[in-house]
């Protein structure tokens, strides 16, 4: 199913829907790109209208936030309580609500960008039909924390804007230039081809979005950069970038390998969640012991009991920062272990042909200790922190989407960075770019 042509005069909508949370963003094009005219580099062929996020969906009550970008006359609104938010479809209800009460007509929306995490061998964004629907919901099972959620903002969308084209963008496509050997498990691979069973690798929009602006901040085509970025939030990923494209990255079949994060284990060992539910409640191979864990509890545990909520009770990571309990030091110094784990690694793949290390996401972007914690761990690598530059990230710096913390070693300076990655900006830039989804 292609999509209907649009009028550029038409809306964009990039929707981002989290475990718990809904991030959205409507855009324009931009009127030069409307016009044909050459974009400067650097220059953005759509422009941002408003965002809006709501939290708490399935803790309320749910908060909202909304802001305009350029329009004063609107009054923003901040962490603004919410009823009747139970789950993703009525949390987009409420975003049609709020914006249509400011003057934004639904029928000017002709495009919704959606980030859907897992998508399976789709290499390139879809347009929603009932047969590309079916396909992201058989993938669900991979990616249980967040296809679920974007699937009911889909059903939503067409269900309320019925004249727009809903559009499929997979975090999991970034990262179809992987070698197959680094993609590959050690499994049958009859089974493995039959059942789809490899590394995909996540967070793909954000370390597209990543790889384009740090290209850009450094003077490099995109063809030519090699970068490791971590994106560092409730669910945390590390990639390895050579020549523009991805060699590498921490999270395999679904989401939960790799790094750990809020409610998630990370990569442990295979064996773990068996000895775990084990009904004596130590290791043992008799069979009289064991639990019989299926599917669905194994990855309940691993998804949204583990994490460092299982090691300090919160999901919040300025928290843990901020206390010196051993619980809270040994949820941070075994994230910056990990961490550490995967930066060592690229490393040596990239042949230390690295022109930035770059820190991302909600935890990346605001937390100077683990940036901090993190850099001194691979000083000895080349990449060294500048205490003063780190610890004023944030401090009147807001308009600027790479921010060098770094100290330049003289010969080959090896870069460290801190990206403010916009995965809703990706989508609508994308789409734009997209000639036939436009008249």
């Amino acid at each position: 199913m292609s999509a209907d042509r649009a009028s550029k005069k038409g809306l964009v909508l990039a929707v981002n829907a989290g475990s718990s949370s809904l991030k959205v963003s409507l855009f324009r094009l931009a009127e030069a790109f409307i016009q044909g005219t050459d974009l400067k580099a650097g220059t953005q062929p759509v422009e941002l209208i408003l965002t809006y996020s709501i939290t708490n969906i399935t803790a309320p009550p749910a908060k909202e936030s909304l802001s305009f970008a350029s329009d004063s006359s609107q009054k923003p609104i901040k962490g603004q309580e919410v009823e009747g938010v139970k789950d993703h479809s009525s949390a987009f209800e409420r975003f049609l609500k709020s914006v249509q009460d400011r003057g934004i007509k639904q029928d000017d929306i002709v495009h919704v960008c959606h980030r859907v995490v897992h998508g399976g061998d789709y290499h390139e964004a879809v347009v929603i039909s009932d047969k590309t629907y079916e396909h992201i919901e058989k993938l669900t099972d991979l990616a249980p924390l967040h296809n679920g959620s974007a699937l009911s903002v889909i059903e939503a969308c067409i269900k309320q804007l019925r004249n727009a084209n809903s559009i499929a963008y997979f975090d999991s496509s970034f990262h179809r230039t992987m070698p197959q050997h680094i993609c590959s498990y050690a499994i049958n691979p009859k089974i493995a081809k039959e059942r789809g069973l490899k590394k995909y690798g996540f967070h793909g929009l954000s370390y597209a979005f990543i790889l384009r602006s740090v290209a850009q901040f450094l003077g490099k085509e995109e063809s030519q950069t090699n970068i490791i970025a971590v994106h560092l939030g409730s669910g945390a990923s590390a990639v390895a970038i050579k020549d523009g494209k991805s060699l590498d990255t921490s999270m395999g079949l679904t989401p939960l390998s790799g790094l750990p994060g809020a409610t998630r284990a990370g990569m442990v060992d295979p064996s773990l969640i068996f000895h775990y539910t084990n009904k004596v409640g130590r290791m043992s191979h008799k069979k009289e012991h064991q639990a019989g864990v299926g599917v669905t509890e194994a990855e309940e545990i691993l998804n949204t009991q583990s994490g460092w909520k299982a090691l300090t009770g919160t999901t919040n990571f300025a928290e843990i920062t901020s206390s010196d309990s051993p619980e809270h030091r040994l949820a941070f110094d075994l994230f910056v272990d990990k961490i550490l784990d995967f930066i060592g690694s690229y490393y040596v793949k990239l042949g230390g042909n690295v022109d930035a290390l770059v820190f991302a996401g909600g935890i990346g972007e605001k937390s100077k200790d683990l940036r901090e914690a993190v850099a001194k761990g691979v000083e000895c690598l080349g990449f060294k922190v500048d205490d003063a530059k780190n610890g004023k990230v944030g401090e009147g710096d807001e308009d600027e989407i790479v921010v060098d913390i770094g100290v330049a070693n003289k010969g080959q300076p090896k870069r460290v960075l801190m990206c403010r990655t916009d995965e809703q900006l990706e989508m609508a830039r994308e789409c734009a770019l997209t000639e036939k989804f436009w008249e």
